[in-house]
Protein backbone atom coordinates (compact mmCIF):
# COMPACT_ATOMS: atom_id res chain seq x y z
CA UNK A 1 0.00 0.00 0.00
CA UNK A 2 1.29 3.49 -1.20
CA UNK A 3 1.76 5.43 1.82
CA UNK A 4 -0.42 9.17 1.87
CA UNK A 5 2.58 11.80 1.89
CA UNK A 6 3.13 14.38 5.01
CA UNK A 7 2.77 17.63 3.22
CA UNK A 8 -0.47 17.49 1.08
CA UNK A 9 -2.16 19.97 -0.53
CA UNK A 10 -5.09 19.75 2.18
CA UNK A 11 -2.74 19.68 4.83
CA UNK A 12 -1.35 23.10 3.36
CA UNK A 13 -4.73 24.65 2.59
CA UNK A 14 -6.06 23.76 5.62
CA UNK A 15 -2.68 25.46 7.33
CA UNK A 16 -3.37 28.99 5.39
CA UNK A 17 -7.03 29.06 6.52
CA UNK A 18 -5.61 28.31 10.11
CA UNK A 19 -3.22 31.03 9.64
CA UNK A 20 -5.73 33.79 8.79
CA UNK A 21 -8.17 32.56 11.47
CA UNK A 22 -6.11 32.53 14.35
CA UNK A 23 -4.06 36.01 13.51
CA UNK A 24 -7.32 38.04 13.86
CA UNK A 25 -8.59 35.60 16.56
CA UNK A 26 -5.09 36.43 18.87
CA UNK A 27 -5.60 40.45 18.69
CA UNK A 28 -8.73 40.90 20.27
CA UNK A 29 -6.62 41.88 23.50
CA UNK A 30 -5.01 44.29 21.94
CA UNK A 31 -7.91 46.34 21.62
CA UNK A 32 -8.83 46.10 25.46
CA UNK A 33 -7.31 49.62 26.45
CA UNK A 34 -7.96 51.61 23.05
CA UNK A 35 -11.88 50.52 22.73
CA UNK A 36 -12.22 51.02 26.97
CA UNK A 37 -10.59 54.57 26.61
CA UNK A 38 -12.71 55.54 24.02
CA UNK A 39 -16.07 54.92 25.02
CA UNK A 40 -15.12 55.10 28.92
CA UNK A 41 -15.81 51.87 29.20
CA UNK A 42 -15.11 49.30 32.29
CA UNK A 43 -12.59 46.67 31.45
CA UNK A 44 -14.99 44.15 31.99
CA UNK A 45 -17.66 45.04 29.45
CA UNK A 46 -15.22 44.39 26.07
CA UNK A 47 -13.55 41.27 28.05
CA UNK A 48 -17.36 40.49 28.52
CA UNK A 49 -17.46 40.44 23.96
CA UNK A 50 -14.33 38.49 24.10
CA UNK A 51 -15.29 36.14 26.46
CA UNK A 52 -19.15 35.82 24.50
CA UNK A 53 -17.26 35.09 21.21
CA UNK A 54 -15.38 32.57 23.22
CA UNK A 55 -18.27 30.50 24.08
CA UNK A 56 -20.34 31.14 20.91
CA UNK A 57 -16.74 30.06 19.42
CA UNK A 58 -17.56 26.41 21.65
CA UNK A 59 -21.09 26.24 21.35
CA UNK A 60 -20.59 26.93 17.33
CA UNK A 61 -17.70 24.07 16.92
CA UNK A 62 -19.86 20.89 17.63
CA UNK A 63 -23.14 22.64 15.22
CA UNK A 64 -20.22 23.53 12.55
CA UNK A 65 -18.64 19.94 12.30
CA UNK A 66 -21.83 18.78 12.08
CA UNK A 67 -23.08 20.84 9.20
CA UNK A 68 -19.48 19.98 7.79
CA UNK A 69 -19.96 15.72 8.05
CA UNK A 70 -23.72 16.86 6.56
CA UNK A 71 -23.94 19.20 3.97
CA UNK A 72 -19.57 19.43 3.22
CA UNK A 73 -16.32 20.68 4.48
CA UNK A 74 -16.09 23.40 2.43
CA UNK A 75 -19.51 24.77 2.75
CA UNK A 76 -19.09 25.20 6.32
CA UNK A 77 -15.84 27.13 6.27
CA UNK A 78 -17.87 29.24 3.42
CA UNK A 79 -20.23 30.34 5.91
CA UNK A 80 -18.02 30.64 8.92
CA UNK A 81 -15.82 33.11 6.79
CA UNK A 82 -19.21 35.56 5.99
CA UNK A 83 -20.09 35.15 9.82
CA UNK A 84 -16.13 35.68 11.14
CA UNK A 85 -16.08 38.65 8.29
CA UNK A 86 -19.61 40.01 8.73
CA UNK A 87 -19.31 39.94 12.92
CA UNK A 88 -15.86 42.66 12.39
CA UNK A 89 -17.76 44.87 10.29
CA UNK A 90 -20.60 45.42 12.47
CA UNK A 91 -18.24 45.04 15.56
CA UNK A 92 -16.51 48.58 13.98
CA UNK A 93 -20.03 50.22 14.00
CA UNK A 94 -20.55 49.31 17.77
CA UNK A 95 -20.84 52.06 20.12
CA UNK A 96 -22.13 50.56 23.15
CA UNK A 97 -21.38 47.31 25.03
CA UNK A 98 -24.25 45.47 24.29
CA UNK A 99 -23.50 45.50 20.85
CA UNK A 100 -20.30 44.49 20.92
CA UNK A 101 -21.23 41.52 22.80
CA UNK A 102 -24.18 40.63 20.76
CA UNK A 103 -21.87 40.99 17.55
CA UNK A 104 -19.64 38.44 19.31
CA UNK A 105 -21.63 35.91 18.80
CA UNK A 106 -21.13 36.25 14.63
CA UNK A 107 -17.44 36.68 15.16
CA UNK A 108 -17.35 33.74 17.57
CA UNK A 109 -19.72 31.16 15.10
CA UNK A 110 -17.20 32.77 12.31
CA UNK A 111 -14.55 31.18 14.12
CA UNK A 112 -16.25 27.81 14.51
CA UNK A 113 -16.45 27.54 11.01
CA UNK A 114 -12.52 28.50 10.32
CA UNK A 115 -11.10 26.84 13.09
CA UNK A 116 -10.21 23.65 14.52
CA UNK A 117 -12.68 21.73 14.78
CA UNK A 118 -13.49 21.89 10.95
CA UNK A 119 -9.92 22.05 9.56
CA UNK A 120 -7.96 19.36 11.81
CA UNK A 121 -11.08 16.81 10.82
CA UNK A 122 -10.28 17.66 7.33
CA UNK A 123 -7.05 17.01 8.03
CA UNK A 124 -7.08 14.06 10.16
CA UNK A 125 -9.09 12.36 7.40
CA UNK A 126 -6.59 13.16 4.61
CA UNK A 127 -3.62 11.56 6.44
CA UNK A 128 -2.76 7.78 6.86
CA UNK A 129 -2.68 6.90 10.87
CA UNK A 130 1.09 7.25 10.66
CA UNK A 131 1.27 10.86 9.75
CA UNK A 132 -1.96 11.68 11.53
CA UNK A 133 -0.56 12.98 15.01
CA UNK A 134 2.21 14.75 13.20
CA UNK A 135 -0.35 16.27 10.37
CA UNK A 136 -2.50 17.52 13.27
CA UNK A 137 0.55 19.07 14.99
CA UNK A 138 1.78 20.87 11.94
CA UNK A 139 -2.34 22.21 11.41
CA UNK A 140 -2.12 23.45 15.05
CA UNK A 141 1.30 24.84 14.74
CA UNK A 142 -0.08 27.29 11.79
CA UNK A 143 -2.67 28.65 13.92
CA UNK A 144 0.30 29.41 16.36
CA UNK A 145 2.06 31.18 13.25
CA UNK A 146 -0.85 33.50 12.66
CA UNK A 147 -1.06 34.39 16.46
CA UNK A 148 3.30 35.59 15.88
CA UNK A 149 1.97 38.40 13.69
CA UNK A 150 -1.77 39.08 14.66
CA UNK A 151 -1.42 41.00 18.19
CA UNK A 152 2.03 43.03 16.75
CA UNK A 153 -0.02 43.67 13.28
CA UNK A 154 -2.88 44.97 15.31
CA UNK A 155 -0.66 47.05 17.55
CA UNK A 156 1.16 48.74 14.56
CA UNK A 157 -2.36 49.26 12.57
CA UNK A 158 -3.71 51.24 15.59
CA UNK A 159 -0.73 53.88 15.22
CA UNK A 160 -1.97 54.88 12.06
CA UNK A 161 -5.72 54.27 12.16
CA UNK A 162 -8.66 54.05 14.49
CA UNK A 163 -9.18 50.35 15.63
CA UNK A 164 -12.57 50.28 13.66
CA UNK A 165 -10.66 50.48 10.21
CA UNK A 166 -8.37 47.75 11.50
CA UNK A 167 -11.47 45.21 12.44
CA UNK A 168 -12.52 46.17 8.89
CA UNK A 169 -9.46 45.26 7.50
CA UNK A 170 -9.36 42.25 9.04
CA UNK A 171 -13.03 41.32 7.79
CA UNK A 172 -11.57 41.59 3.96
CA UNK A 173 -8.57 38.88 5.09
CA UNK A 174 -10.85 36.46 6.43
CA UNK A 175 -12.99 36.45 3.22
CA UNK A 176 -9.54 36.34 1.51
CA UNK A 177 -8.38 32.62 2.90
CA UNK A 178 -11.70 31.59 0.85
CA UNK A 179 -9.10 31.13 -2.12
CA UNK A 180 -7.93 27.94 -0.70
CA UNK A 181 -10.68 26.50 -0.53
CA UNK A 182 -10.21 24.49 -4.47
CA UNK A 183 -7.26 23.05 -2.91
CA UNK A 184 -9.21 21.44 0.01
CA UNK A 185 -10.89 18.04 -0.93
CA UNK A 186 -10.57 15.62 1.72
CA UNK A 187 -11.54 12.00 1.37
CA UNK A 188 -13.60 9.81 3.65
CA UNK A 189 -10.77 7.56 5.27
CA UNK A 190 -12.60 5.55 7.61
CA UNK A 191 -13.85 2.17 8.36
CA UNK A 192 -16.42 -0.17 7.01
CA UNK A 193 -17.63 0.08 10.09
CA UNK A 194 -17.17 3.37 10.70
CA UNK A 195 -19.08 4.64 7.33
CA UNK A 196 -22.33 2.15 8.65
CA UNK A 197 -22.70 3.49 11.71
CA UNK A 198 -25.32 6.68 12.60
CA UNK A 199 -23.06 9.64 14.29
CA UNK A 200 -26.20 9.63 16.61
CA UNK A 201 -24.53 5.52 17.63
CA UNK A 202 -20.83 7.36 17.70
CA UNK A 203 -22.00 9.87 19.77
CA UNK A 204 -24.40 7.97 22.29
CA UNK A 205 -21.43 5.59 22.54
CA UNK A 206 -18.63 8.13 23.83
CA UNK A 207 -20.94 10.02 26.12
CA UNK A 208 -21.74 6.83 27.83
CA UNK A 209 -17.90 6.44 28.07
CA UNK A 210 -16.38 7.55 31.35
CA UNK A 211 -13.29 8.85 29.15
CA UNK A 212 -14.75 10.99 26.62
CA UNK A 213 -16.00 12.94 29.95
CA UNK A 214 -12.68 13.42 31.52
CA UNK A 215 -11.71 14.45 28.06
CA UNK A 216 -14.39 17.03 27.92
CA UNK A 217 -13.43 17.92 31.72
CA UNK A 218 -9.54 17.96 30.90
CA UNK A 219 -9.60 20.38 27.76
CA UNK A 220 -11.23 23.08 30.68
CA UNK A 221 -8.40 24.69 31.94
CA UNK A 222 -6.70 24.77 28.56
CA UNK A 223 -9.49 26.99 27.56
CA UNK A 224 -9.30 29.11 30.74
CA UNK A 225 -5.80 30.22 30.49
CA UNK A 226 -5.29 30.50 26.61
CA UNK A 227 -8.76 32.76 26.59
CA UNK A 228 -7.76 34.67 29.79
CA UNK A 229 -3.83 35.37 28.83
CA UNK A 230 -4.91 36.31 25.14
CA UNK A 231 -7.07 38.41 26.22
CA UNK A 232 -5.82 40.47 29.35
CA UNK A 233 -1.80 39.98 29.27
CA UNK A 234 -1.46 42.91 26.85
CA UNK A 235 -2.91 45.15 29.61
CA UNK A 236 -1.61 42.91 32.31
CA UNK A 237 1.92 43.52 30.51
CA UNK A 238 1.15 47.18 29.41
CA UNK A 239 -0.28 48.04 33.74
CA UNK A 240 2.34 45.84 35.91
CA UNK A 241 5.19 45.29 33.73
CA UNK A 242 8.14 47.13 35.00
CA UNK A 243 9.89 50.07 32.91
CA UNK A 244 11.83 48.88 29.70
CA UNK A 245 15.93 50.44 29.77
CA UNK A 246 15.76 52.93 26.89
CA UNK A 247 18.83 51.86 25.84
CA UNK A 248 18.41 47.97 26.33
CA UNK A 249 17.96 45.28 23.73
CA UNK A 250 14.49 45.44 23.49
CA UNK A 251 14.37 49.14 22.57
CA UNK A 252 16.84 48.28 20.11
CA UNK A 253 14.33 46.18 18.17
CA UNK A 254 11.53 48.87 18.42
CA UNK A 255 10.02 48.01 22.05
CA UNK A 256 9.96 50.97 23.80
CA UNK A 257 6.81 50.44 25.88
CA UNK A 258 4.90 47.95 27.58
CA UNK A 259 2.18 48.32 25.41
CA UNK A 260 4.42 47.11 22.75
CA UNK A 261 6.00 44.36 24.70
CA UNK A 262 2.01 43.16 25.70
CA UNK A 263 1.36 42.59 22.10
CA UNK A 264 5.11 41.00 21.28
CA UNK A 265 4.43 38.82 24.20
CA UNK A 266 1.18 37.19 22.42
CA UNK A 267 4.25 36.86 19.20
CA UNK A 268 6.41 35.39 21.58
CA UNK A 269 4.18 32.62 22.47
CA UNK A 270 2.94 32.17 19.11
CA UNK A 271 6.43 31.78 17.93
CA UNK A 272 7.53 29.10 20.38
CA UNK A 273 4.05 27.13 20.30
CA UNK A 274 4.89 26.91 16.62
CA UNK A 275 8.01 24.26 17.85
CA UNK A 276 5.84 23.10 21.22
CA UNK A 277 3.13 21.82 18.89
CA UNK A 278 4.92 20.28 16.07
CA UNK A 279 7.18 18.78 18.66
CA UNK A 280 3.57 17.70 20.68
CA UNK A 281 2.60 16.07 17.19
CA UNK A 282 5.47 14.31 16.87
CA UNK A 283 5.43 12.73 19.94
CA UNK A 284 1.79 11.81 20.15
CA UNK A 285 2.75 9.02 17.39
CA UNK A 286 5.24 7.33 19.92
CA UNK A 287 4.46 8.19 23.16
CA UNK A 288 0.94 7.26 25.17
CA UNK A 289 -1.08 10.55 24.46
CA UNK A 290 -2.60 11.06 28.01
CA UNK A 291 0.59 10.88 29.96
CA UNK A 292 1.74 13.99 27.57
CA UNK A 293 -1.07 15.88 28.48
CA UNK A 294 -0.45 15.46 32.12
CA UNK A 295 3.25 16.35 31.76
CA UNK A 296 1.96 19.63 29.41
CA UNK A 297 -0.99 20.97 32.05
CA UNK A 298 1.95 20.35 35.22
CA UNK A 299 4.23 22.57 33.09
CA UNK A 300 1.66 25.35 33.08
CA UNK A 301 0.74 25.01 35.99
CA UNK A 302 4.43 25.60 37.05
CA UNK A 303 4.77 28.08 34.76
CA UNK A 304 2.14 29.98 35.73
CA UNK A 305 2.63 30.07 39.55
CA UNK A 306 6.77 30.71 39.14
CA UNK A 307 5.76 34.19 36.89
CA UNK A 308 2.67 35.28 39.22
CA UNK A 309 5.14 35.08 42.61
CA UNK A 310 8.43 36.64 41.16
CA UNK A 311 8.80 40.44 39.74
CA UNK A 312 6.93 41.32 36.82
CA UNK A 313 10.04 42.80 34.41
CA UNK A 314 10.74 42.49 30.48
CA UNK A 315 12.79 39.31 31.06
CA UNK A 316 10.18 37.90 33.05
CA UNK A 317 7.88 38.49 30.64
CA UNK A 318 9.17 37.36 27.57
CA UNK A 319 10.72 34.00 29.35
CA UNK A 320 7.17 33.51 30.62
CA UNK A 321 5.71 33.85 27.06
CA UNK A 322 8.49 31.60 25.76
CA UNK A 323 7.42 28.59 28.36
CA UNK A 324 4.17 28.99 28.37
CA UNK A 325 4.21 29.20 24.52
CA UNK A 326 5.79 25.92 24.06
CA UNK A 327 3.11 24.43 25.67
CA UNK A 328 0.31 26.44 24.26
CA UNK A 329 -2.01 24.50 21.81
CA UNK A 330 0.53 21.58 22.15
CA UNK A 331 -2.33 20.02 23.82
CA UNK A 332 -4.53 20.25 20.78
CA UNK A 333 -3.15 17.64 18.27
CA UNK A 334 -2.84 15.49 21.47
CA UNK A 335 -6.41 15.96 22.28
CA UNK A 336 -7.83 15.90 18.69
CA UNK A 337 -5.35 13.04 18.12
CA UNK A 338 -6.83 11.29 21.53
CA UNK A 339 -10.68 11.66 20.18
CA UNK A 340 -9.66 10.12 16.66
CA UNK A 341 -7.71 7.23 18.00
CA UNK A 342 -10.46 6.57 20.68
CA UNK A 343 -13.59 7.19 18.41
CA UNK A 344 -12.87 6.94 14.86
CA UNK A 345 -12.31 9.68 12.05
CA UNK A 346 -15.64 9.31 10.91
CA UNK A 347 -17.49 11.64 12.93
CA UNK A 348 -14.11 13.23 14.13
CA UNK A 349 -15.76 17.06 13.72
CA UNK A 350 -18.32 16.85 15.74
CA UNK A 351 -17.00 14.38 18.39
CA UNK A 352 -13.99 16.88 19.01
CA UNK A 353 -16.19 19.91 18.88
CA UNK A 354 -18.42 18.68 21.56
CA UNK A 355 -14.86 18.28 23.88
CA UNK A 356 -13.88 21.85 22.45
CA UNK A 357 -16.83 23.26 23.94
CA UNK A 358 -15.25 22.64 27.65
CA UNK A 359 -12.28 24.45 26.03
CA UNK A 360 -14.74 27.52 25.48
CA UNK A 361 -16.79 27.43 28.61
CA UNK A 362 -13.27 27.75 30.22
CA UNK A 363 -12.24 30.82 27.93
CA UNK A 364 -15.16 32.53 28.20
CA UNK A 365 -14.95 32.22 32.36
CA UNK A 366 -10.69 33.21 32.12
CA UNK A 367 -11.83 36.02 29.96
CA UNK A 368 -14.86 37.10 32.01
CA UNK A 369 -13.15 36.74 35.19
CA UNK A 370 -10.55 38.50 33.90
CA UNK A 371 -12.44 41.94 33.63
CA UNK A 372 -14.51 41.16 36.35
CA UNK A 373 -12.09 41.03 39.07
CA UNK A 374 -10.05 43.45 37.19
CA UNK A 375 -12.69 46.50 38.05
CA UNK A 376 -13.27 44.97 41.36
CA UNK A 377 -9.80 44.17 43.06
CA UNK A 378 -8.08 46.98 39.87
CA UNK A 379 -5.22 43.78 39.30
CA UNK A 380 -5.36 40.06 38.18
CA UNK A 381 -3.99 38.08 40.93
CA UNK A 382 -6.56 36.00 42.18
CA UNK A 383 -8.10 35.40 38.43
CA UNK A 384 -4.68 33.94 37.51
CA UNK A 385 -4.08 32.10 40.60
CA UNK A 386 -8.16 29.96 39.35
CA UNK A 387 -6.21 29.42 36.65
CA UNK A 388 -2.59 27.82 38.30
CA UNK A 389 -6.03 25.10 40.25
CA UNK A 390 -7.75 24.33 36.84
CA UNK A 391 -4.04 23.45 35.36
CA UNK A 392 -3.66 21.14 38.18
CA UNK A 393 -7.16 19.78 37.88
CA UNK A 394 -6.83 19.21 34.13
CA UNK A 395 -3.74 17.45 34.89
CA UNK A 396 -5.10 14.78 37.38
CA UNK A 397 -8.04 14.20 35.06
CA UNK A 398 -6.03 12.57 32.46
CA UNK A 399 -4.33 9.82 34.03
CA UNK A 400 -7.62 7.62 34.44
CA UNK A 401 -8.25 7.98 30.65
CA UNK A 402 -8.19 4.51 29.11
CA UNK A 403 -6.77 4.95 25.53
CA UNK A 404 -8.29 2.50 23.14
CA UNK A 405 -9.89 2.27 20.19
CA UNK A 406 -14.00 1.96 21.14
CA UNK A 407 -14.56 1.16 17.53
CA UNK A 408 -12.11 -1.78 17.42
CA UNK A 409 -14.42 -2.70 21.14
CA UNK A 410 -17.69 -2.19 19.71
CA UNK A 411 -16.82 -4.44 16.55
Amino acid sequence: MTKTPLLTPVLIAGCVILMFSFAVRASFGVFQIPIAAEFGWLRADFSMAIAIQNLAWGIGQPIFGALAERFGDRKAIIWGAILYAAGLVLSSYAVTPGQHQLLAILVGFGIAGTGFGVILAIVGRATSPENRSMSLGIATAAGSAGQVFGAPTAEWLLRFMPWQSVFVIFAAVILATLFALPFLRSPKLASKQELEESLGTVLIRAFKDPTYTLIFLGFFSCGYQLAFITAHFPAFVTELCGPIDPNGMLAGIGVTTTSALGAVSIAVIGFFNIAGTLYAGWLGKRYTKKYLLFGIYVGRTIAAAVFIMLPITPVSVLVFSAVMGSLWLATVPLTSGLVAHIYGIRYMGTLYGFVFLSHQIGGFLGVWLGGKMYDLNGDYTLVWWIGVGVGAFSALVHLPIRERPMVALAA
